[in-house]
């Protein structure tokens, strides 16, 4: 056996047992019981330890010094594992095992916290983590920026720096416009109570109408929606409100596209490093570019209201225009996964610098709250009124995922670049979409971006599929005309 089909052999086990453990926050999101959370939190870090050994495994150094590539395929795995490996090796087995269990059991904490409008109870474990991850960090930056460490596991190559670089450039446009749109009449809003099933009915619809294969997935409910696994079993999650069905469907829409990402990648990839999408940041142009450029679009909107007249009957408005203005409505909200697509990135902006803060020390987690709702106040002119409208809100900091929260802007960026390219070469896809067929669209993105999952570096994937680099213009021009001619600026 050669260096290079050791080294895979070796990989593929150690994908596996990732799968194994992704599985496990899985069911812990959805299924578990609740008293099952002391002995699951022991569970992770378990299998975290057993990961944690397999990724540094000194022989793993010698497959790569030995290895040689032949194909493209070849370069970019040794590129991954060899990346892989730099980081783990920085991290003692102890941490590793210690953030898994804290995590684990801080995700409960934090799931009761937010019912139960109590930061002072989730405090104190958050505390613990961001120690962990600060010490983690610090022992990956190796005398570099701590924060660009952790944004590495989830956008490798990205910054800090340019990132906030990119944001003030959105943020410079976004406001003005925010400010005019909201100087406007503003469209109705549904008024009426939609059940619970029929909600999940149309959802399902919207699931499989977007490509999602549910041989390979299933749908089911959780508190904050997400995508979970690659290759053969890519699950989804969605959640319901009766007075606000667009949480659920576009909640979906925005998870197949995570989910549509890891199911189109070449099968030859399968528990490779390349068997899964290359970076957050890439996976969220696929979430948001099925949610928002695809799934808001005056077609597609045209096809879902007529859907939704057949699953709830009259539910208040009159037609195919209103409902186009009600689906992409902007308005205040405190919410950020049900913000419209204007002031979206807003919300991403203000968890990005206290997050940063937080991780370089400039920010006590006792002073998250006020930080976060002063910060807000400033940002979108009114008051937080209620923590689960505010820093309990998101899921992610109670996971440790510190270094996630710039990709869903960055995503938007890459999703713009897409769309752009998507609408040139397809120029009669409005026709397409207003019978509720995705299929051009979607078939697009799996030809010229999905199927090479990890092939590329996340910049060089978005380069390859649209010929042109990565920049916020694409998006920026995307959402003034779109809203200006919604709003009649």
């Amino acid at each position: 056996m050669t260096a290079y089909k050791a080294l895979m052999a070796f990989t593929r086990d150690t994908h596996a047992l990732a799968q194994i453990a992704g599985r496990l926050g899985w069911d812990q999101e959805t299924m578990m019981p609740l008293g099952a959370t002391p002995q699951r939190a022991e569970e992770h870090g378990a299998l975290a330890s057993v990961l944690h050994a397999r990724r540094t495994d000194p022989r793993i150094g010698d497959w790569l010094e030995a290895a040689k590539a032949d194909d493209e395929v070849a370069v970019a795995n040794i590129r991954e594992v060899r990346r892989s490996y730099a980081r783990a090796s920085k991290v003692p087995a102890n941490l590793a095992t210690e953030i898994a269990k804290t995590t684990s059991l801080a995700h409960r904490v934090w799931a009761e916290a937010r019912v139960n409008e109590d930061v002072a109870a989730f405090l104190p474990m958050l505390e613990k983590v961001v120690a962990l991850r600060r010490e983690e960090a610090l022992a990956i930056a190796d005398g570099s920026d701590p924060y660009d460490a952790l944004l590495a596991d989830y956008e490798p190559g990205a910054s800090g720096e340019t990132i906030g670089q990119m944001f003030a450039a959105l943020r410079l446009r976004l406001v003005p416009l925010r400010n005019a749109i909201l100087e406007m009449p503003v469209p109705e809003k549904l008024t009426v109570v939609f059940d619970e099933s029929g909600q999940l009915a149309l959802s399902e619809k919207l699931a499989l109408a977007f490509g999602y294969d549910k041989t390979y997935g299933r749908i089911d409910k959780a508190v904050h929606p997400f995508s979970s696994g690659s290759g053969l079993d890519v699950r989804i999650t969605t959640r319901t409100n009766p007075h606000d069905p667009f949480n659920c469907f576009y909640s979906t829409i925005h998870e197949v596209g995570h989910a549509a990402y890891e199911q189109g990648i070449d099968r030859q990839y399968l528990l490779t490093p390349l068997g899964s999408g290359v970076s957050m940041g890439v996976h969220e142009s696929q979430s948001r570019i099925y949610e928002n450029q695809i799934g808001r679009s005056r077609s597609f909107t045209g096809w879902l209201f007529g859907q939704m007249r057949d699953q709830f009957g009259d539910f208040g408005i009159a037609n195919e225009d209103a409902f186009y203005a009600c689906v992409n409505r902007v308005a205040n909200g405190f919410i950020r996964t049900e913000a419209d697509e204007v002031q979206y990135n807003l919300h991403v902006l203000l968890r990005f610098d206290i997050e940063r803060a937080l991780i370089s020390g400039d920010l006590q987690v006792s002073d998250l709250e006020a930080a976060w709702n002063d910060r807000f106040a400033a940002d979108f002119g009114y008051s937080i009124d209620k923590p689960s409208n505010g820093i309990l809100q998101d899921v992610h900091w109670s996971e440790g995922l510190f270094g996630y929260f710039p990709t869903y802007s960055l995503g938007n960026v890459y999703a713009g670049c897409l769309h752009e390219s998507l609408r040139k070469a397809v120029p009669d896809l409005d026709t397409d979409l207003a019978k509720g067929d995705t299929s051009k669209a979607t078939g697009w993105l799996r030809e010229h971006l999905q199927q090479f999952g990890g092939l590329r570096t996340p910049r060089d994937t978005i380069s390859h599929a649209t010929g042109a680099e990565p920049s916020e213009e694409p998006l920026l021009n995307y959402l003034e005309k779109k809203f200006s001619d919604l709003y009649e600026l």
